[in-house]
């Protein structure tokens, strides 16, 4: 089957861009096509389909399950079957729990599991903020206008509700909103080559996902 017939088949409806609904994957299990990496401290997450009656499109959703409260780093889930440069990239995520951190985000130019770029949206510390993984090393992005100490802008997620968060990616440019609404702008140039897309939460966050965007430009 070629890629574009796998993505029809799994919920993936192509037009100008892609979405992915997750309701045509296998229950308890990670969908075709999404690969888990290992986190920086080497172990191996698990995300896996469920049914969520809260869903905005039903019956399932993307979740990383087992969490471990003592956890820290990135759990990614990493879509295979597309990569860019520019486009814009959304996702719908419902923060349920978590001790550290309650959310999570987008990942964009995505080349291996110590170099990519990610955008996360937290209901525990109410920040949405911007990140560059060079190395395996997390290097903060300050949002256009605020001071130099500055590393995310306060805004109010909602635990247990859904949420819309997107990115919009040109060049050296971000452009981050939640709900439609912008919430910052960026600038990095230290990486401006194409790659993989996906999803992630941070530390011990158990966060649904659904409605999964990728439009390239």
């Amino acid at each position: 089957m070629n890629s574009i017939g796998w993505l029809f088949t799994f919920g993936l409806v192509a037009s100008s861009g892609y979405v992915i609904n997750f309701d045509n994957a296998p229950l308890g299990k990670t969908p075709l096509g999404w690969t888990i990496p290992a986190t920086n401290h080497g172990t191996s997450p698990r995300w896996e389909i469920r049914k969520d009656p809260s869903a905005r499109t039903q019956p399932y959703v993307f979740a990383p399950v087992g969490s471990d409260p003592h956890e820290q780093g990135f759990s990614l889930a990493i879509l295979n079957a597309m990569s860019l440069r520019d486009g814009d990239i959304s996702v719908r995520f419902k923060p349920v729990s978590g001790q550290d951190d309650q959310g999570g985000g987008l990942v964009f130019r995505y080349r291996d599991e110590r170099n990519y770029y990610l955008v996360r949206a937290d209901a525990r510390n109410r920040q949405v903020s911007v990140y560059r993984v060079e190395n395996g090393r997390t290097i903060p992005i300050q949002p256009r206008g605020l001071p130099a100490s500055t590393f995310g802008v306060k805004h109010n997620i909602l635990p247990n509700t859904w949420s819309i968060l997107k990115i919009s990616v040109r060049g050296s440019r971000f452009q981050v909103y939640v709900n439609h609404r912008r919430i910052l702008q960026a600038d990095d140039s230290a990486s401006p080559s194409s790659g993989k897309v996906g999803l992630l939460t941070v530390n011990d966050s158990v966060t649904y996902f659904d409605d999964f965007r990728v439009y390239p430009k």
